[in-house]
């Protein structure tokens, strides 16, 4: 899966450390070259020697400079292709996710995913290509590279090496798994914002401001805490490594300075090792930062993997069907129930009903008795547990979901609304609509008043979230939205709560006058619900009666209680 998304960069991710191979080369050439300026020019006073080795030197340096860029380029094109392929794909997954696997693992997890992780997984990517292989090549070279200067002093390096890289990774041994603890503790801060910015009104509204930053506060103090932590053990490689290198550079300098007096050394030797030990121990600091970075993008990569390898509990077939037959039964439930999360009381239970084509059901019940559910599992946005679902004579798994979906409108009691414009949030449910499509569906869903006159029409600017809309104008153009893909069932989920009696009463007279389209309607309003062919009421997820208003109010004693609440007087008044 990982090697699947550099497809495209393939070649980049191989040059890349090729290029760095290269700037590695001419960067070890340098103290070769340097000691060669003063053993052979200084020393033997030879100036043409010198300018030819100082002239080498800038060479060498060029040629460094333009391998390392061209290195980064590389590395940096594979990292963002990479990234690219894999945040589509991710993307695409999620999207084709089930609701309940959604609500699984969580908002703020999939955000956290998406943004975080894909960045850290893509600088991992891209520090890898450009450091990951430069670094064994820099010590593994400058330690051969001192055998070639002196034998007897190059024995140093072989010492110190292991020691250092003991040291590095002994402190990676403790940093990796806190970094690991600093990740987690990220997310949970990051749901904190988003709850806390999701429901700004709710927290002013209650005067919870306080509270709410002292639980910040907390989340974030022991976000802090664990960065202290693993900063304290991270700042013990700089000086540990340095007091290592800094004796070994001593050591040289000794025995280079005996091996000088008896003419077996030249000084230009000796600060070429000093040199190389110096570049060594840069390279290990590189070294540990970039396992500390790999380390993270580890992590994050793992975090994306769980997502991509869990499987939607909706199995979509490309080759289901994609058209419904010519059943006088617009939907069917066969003794269905559905259990959230794997666990619980059932949402719904024993479901058994048919809807017919062209009827008009309204569907009431107190909160939480699976109102909602069961409209959801018309369009298949959750699976039934038990039983099936039938739509047009076929079962919704038998159905392609994209031709399902394409012949029900769905309109939720919350309703969400695109940045963009009026036009552009109407024909999300028909992409090739013209603009009298977009203002009949506007007429329909009683939005046309509020659009041309207080908005400025179609083309009005629409805010994210529709924030510049009222919550009954954004339910009406939610509306409006469904209604101009004309779907064969149209399902509003409390999706006109926010509006007044006066215009939820033109809005039913406007969908009455579809006579070919199927509208199952979830209300808590009673009055709401009057004039549908048929009434179903549910109870703790049972649908307990069924009905025409005044079947209902003769012999349910659930929806007297509802009648008589919002209507008050005797339940038989009407």
């Amino acid at each position: 899966m990982f090697f699947s998304f550099l497809k495209g960069e393939r070649k980049e991710a191989v040059l890349a450390p090729l290029f760095k191979l290269l700037e590695v080369i001419f960067e070890l050439s340098v103290p070769l070259a340097v000691a060669s300026l003063i053993d052979d020019g200084i020393a033997e006073g030879d100036l043409h020697h010198v300018l030819m080795m100082a002239l080498l030197m800038v060479a060498l340096g060029i040629l460094g400079l333009i391998s390392s860029v061209t290195a980064q380029y590389f590395a940096a094109r594979a990292a963002t292709g990479f990234s690219r392929r894999m945040k589509s794909a991710l993307f695409s997954h999620i999207a084709n996710l089930a609701e309940s696997d959604r609500d699984r693992i969580g908002g703020s997890t999939l955000i956290s995913r998406m943004t975080n992780d894909s960045t850290l997984v893509q600088n991992g990517i891209n520090m890898f290509l450009r450091l990951f292989m430069r670094s064994p090549f820099v010590v593994f070279g400058a330690a051969a590279a001192a055998f070639l200067v002196n034998k007897e002093l190059a024995v140093i390096f072989v010492i110190v090496i292991p020691i250092l890289a003991f040291i590095v990774f002994l402190i990676m041994r403790f940093t990796v798994p806190m970094y690991k603890r600093t990740q987690s503790a990220l997310d949970k801060i990051l749901a904190k914002v988003r709850e806390n910015l999701s429901g700004i009104r709710v927290l002013r509204a209650f005067g919870k401001e306080e509270a709410e930053e002292k639980e910040f506060s907390s989340s974030l103090t022991e976000l802090v805490t664990i960065q202290l932590s693993t900063g304290r053990i991270s700042a013990l490689l700089n000086p540990m490594t340095y007091v290592i290198v800094n004796l070994a550079v001593a050591v040289l300098v000794y025995y280079g300075r005996e091996r000088f007096s008896l003419g077996l050394i030249e000084v230009g030797s000796i600060v070429a090792l000093v040199n190389y030990m110096t570049q060594i121990l840069t390279e290990l600091i590189k070294l540990a930062n970039l396992i500390v970075t790999i380390s993270r993008a580890v992590a994050s990569w793992k975090r994306i993997k769980s997502v991509f390898l869990m499987d939607s509990s909706l199995m979509d077939k490309a080759d289901g069907c994609m058209e419904g037959d010519d059943s006088d039964e617009a939907v069917s439930f066969h003794s269905v129930s559905v259990v959230y999360r794997e666990g619980g009381e059932p949402s719904l239970k024993e479901a058994d009903f048919t809807i017919r084509r062209g009827e008009r059901v309204g569907i009431i019940g107190g909160t939480g008795s699976g109102k909602t559910t069961l409209v959801s599992l018309i369009p298949r946005l959750y699976e039934a547990a038990s039983g099936s679902v039938s739509v047009f004579g076929h079962a919704v798994q038998d159905w392609n979901l994209h031709s399902l979906r394409s012949i029900i409108g769905y309109v939720q009691q919350k309703a969400l609304l695109f940045k963009g414009t009026v036009r552009d949030n109407i024909a999300w449910g028909k992409p090739d609509a013209s603009d009298e499509d977009v203002i009949s569906a506007l007429k329909a869903a009683e939005a046309y008043d509020f659009v041309m006159e207080k908005k400025g029409g179609i083309m009005a600017f629409v805010e994210e979230g529709g924030k510049n809309f009222s919550g009954g104008q954004r339910q009406r153009l939610s509306i409006a939205r469904a209604l101009i893909r004309e779907p064969e069932i149209l399902i509003l989920d409390d999706s006109s709560s926010a509006l007044d009696y006066a215009t939820e009463a033109r809005l039913r007279h406007n969908l009455q006058s579809r006579n070919d389209m199927t509208v199952i309607t979830v209300s808590q309003r009673a009055g709401s619900l009057m004039s549908m062919d048929r009434i179903f009421v549910l109870d703790r997820g049972m649908i307990v009666a069924s009905g025409t208003h005044e079947e209902l109010l003769a012999e349910c004693s659930i929806y007297q209680e509802i009648y008589q609440s919002q209507f008050g007087g005797q339940y038989g008044e009407k």
